[in-house]
């Protein structure tokens, strides 16, 4: 079997885990780590692995696995899709996701490449479970309650505002799809407090939910990776009422969000050359294994 060849775009949280998820699965080998500083203060966990500071170093992957903050992703796909590499990545800034689909759409259709967006839980395998409800009661409503956890995209958006040393977002889930983010910073010397907190609340992560932003001493004592969700969906399957579905999980948030990159890799490998999300893919193409083998085990 010829493997796949994956390179990891970023290594932080996130690009920690889709390294795991890469080691376990049989279908594929690691082409190399890109990181900012290249294999300069690399990590001891990263010898032996190709460490670039550019993609352009490795013998060409079949497909980079973008594991970079959100706002960084369609930049890095759309350096990376014209080399012929496919690309992955967990944008997960739900409104901005139609206009960056377009946007791929055209790059990836040029270079005869396949970019999927929005690979991780959610957006990503919550969608497929959106959908799949929506299927079952075409008319009905849904909501989508996370958490309690700490959310890694609003964390991420949060260290960016300037005057943050370190930050910490939680999800708190109140019910109805409607979320409280609780916000935990460090201030470097010589910013406002005040400041800051305007910063992240008019932020697109942070704008249309209800964000408290407080000033602690330290981030690290409250870390936790811990997240989750729970949906549901009450609605009509045909004319019967009344039909109510729910689905529910308490993961580790980067583990997750890594393997899911890595089973959104091996599914770009089937896809024609476009931009997809995770709802336009068939479930099965997210599996290693025997396609007839599949289909016995799970239909």
């Amino acid at each position: 079997m010829e493997k796949i060849k994956a390179a990891v775009v970023g290594y932080g949280n996130i690009g920690r885990y889709v390294l795991d998820a890469l080691l376990e699965a049989p279908d594929f080998e690691v082409a190399g780590i890109v990181r900012r500083n290249g294999d300069a203060n690399c990590p001891k966990e990263l010898e032996g692995f190709k460490v670039v500071k550019n993609i352009s170093q490795l013998s060409k992957p079949d497909v980079a696995i973008l594991a970079v903050p959100s706002r960084k992703t369609e930049e890095y796909a759309s350096r990376i899709l014209p080399l012929g590499i496919n690309t992955v990545d967990s944008f997960d800034i739900h409104t901005l996701i139609p206009e960056t689909r377009k946007r791929l759409m055209k790059v990836a259709g040029e270079s005869g490449s396949v970019a999927v967006i929005s690979a991780g839980w959610d957006p990503g395998s919550d969608s497929i479970v959106r959908a799949l409800m929506q299927v079952m009661a075409p008319k009905g409503l849904s909501y989508t309650n996370f958490g309690p956890g700490m959310s890694m995209g609003h964390t991420v958006a949060v260290k960016a505002v300037p005057g943050v040393k370190e930050a910490l977002s939680m999800t708190i889930p109140l019910g109805t799809g409607i979320h409280r983010r609780m916000v935990y910073v460090e201030v470097l010397d010589g910013y406002r407090f005040e400041d800051i907190s305007a910063a992240i609340k008019a932020d697109p992560y942070f704008v249309n939910d209800e964000t408290h932003v407080m000033q602690v001493d330290s981030v690290d004592s409250l870390k936790d990776m811990g997240h989750g969700v729970n949906m549901t969906r009450k609605g009509v399957s045909g004319r019967t009422q009344n039909q109510l579905f729910e689905f529910d999980m308490k993961i580790n948030n980067p583990a997750l969000t890594g393997q899911l990159l890595v089973a959104a890799a091996r599914a770009s490998m089937l896809q024609k050359p476009g931009c997809y999300t995770m709802i336009e893919i068939p479930v099965i193409d997210y599996l290693y294994g025997d396609r007839e083998e599949l289909v016995r085990q799970l239909v």
